[in-house]
């Protein structure tokens, strides 16, 4: 893996600059009034950080950017930059700090490095297969709760039409009161991964996750000690149609919770 050792320092220079772009549009007070608006600033946001791909394929000119088609889909051989420059956007243009700039590289099939800039804390998580998970200097570790009653579980909720999926988190959430401690739905995907990997929270799921949702967390999470699978428990993928994060254990017990709704 030193080949990703080497490239790391360079993609957080790139995940930092990113950032900083972002923090500079960023307003906390800000208060967006109806959907024109929110699209408008959204925008806004997207367009000031397009040189992002550009800088990523300069220094891997051999990955491919991930296309929109193949976000939800499994991805063929090869390298593949998988990235959402304005993760939590929806976030940032409502002044809440839950918004960060995720890089993530995917090698056959397997996210190998990750990068993750929260501006807002001034935090970098950083990953590379087989190496670990850090936020800065320190090592992640997830949580070892062994019983489901003791957890913090938390679900991500579906894009905007999906109504089948929705349907699918309303049943799952209801399946996981009472089982668990708390139950919290929240997005992006992407902060209640870093909450898992880090042992702040127990347990994520999610149905109809995208690549770029969650790449990123499932590196750092499975380098901290946890395990990805389907929520059935066989593993997952790149296209997989809904995702289990957790420690071995508790993953277990909400695979067997959510596999009967």
């Amino acid at each position: 893996m030193s080949q990703y050792r080497t490239l790391l320092p360079h993609v957080e220079e790139i995940a930092l600059a990113v950032g900083e772009k972002l923090l500079a549009l960023y307003e906390p007070d800000n208060r967006p009034t109806d959907r024109t608006q929110i699209f408008d600033a959204m925008r806004r946001n997207e367009n000031a950080v397009s040189s992002l791909r550009g800088e990523l394929q300069s220094i891997r000119p051999q990955a491919t950017w991930l296309p929109d088609e193949l976000e939800s889909a499994p991805l063929p051989e090869g390298e593949w930059w998988v990235v959402d420059p304005v993760e939590g956007n929806i976030n940032h243009v409502h002044g809440t700090g839950e918004w960060c700039v995720t890089i993530t590289l995917v090698a056959g099939g397997e996210p190998v490095l990750a990068v993750v800039r929260a501006p807002i804390g001034d935090n970098t998580y950083t990953a590379i297969a087989g190496e670990g998970a850090h936020l800065g200097s320190k090592t992640l570790h997830v949580a070892q709760k062994h019983d489901l009653a003791d957890s913090l579980a938390l679900t991500g909720q579906a894009e905007h039409g999906q109504t089948g999926t929705h349907q699918a988190i309303a049943r799952s959430i209801g399946a996981m009161l009472g089982q668990s401690l708390l139950i919290r739905a929240t997005v992006p995907s992407t902060f209640p991964l870093l909450a898992v990997a880090s042992g702040h929270a127990d347990v994520f799921w999610q149905y109809q996750p995208t690549l770029p949702g969650v790449a990123a967390g499932v590196l750092l999470a499975t380098e901290a000690g946890g395990i990805a699978s389907r929520i059935d428990g066989t593993p997952w993928a790149s296209g997989s149609s809904d995702i289990l994060v957790s420690n071995p254990t508790l993953a277990s017990h909400t695979s067997n919770i959510l596999t009967r709704i």
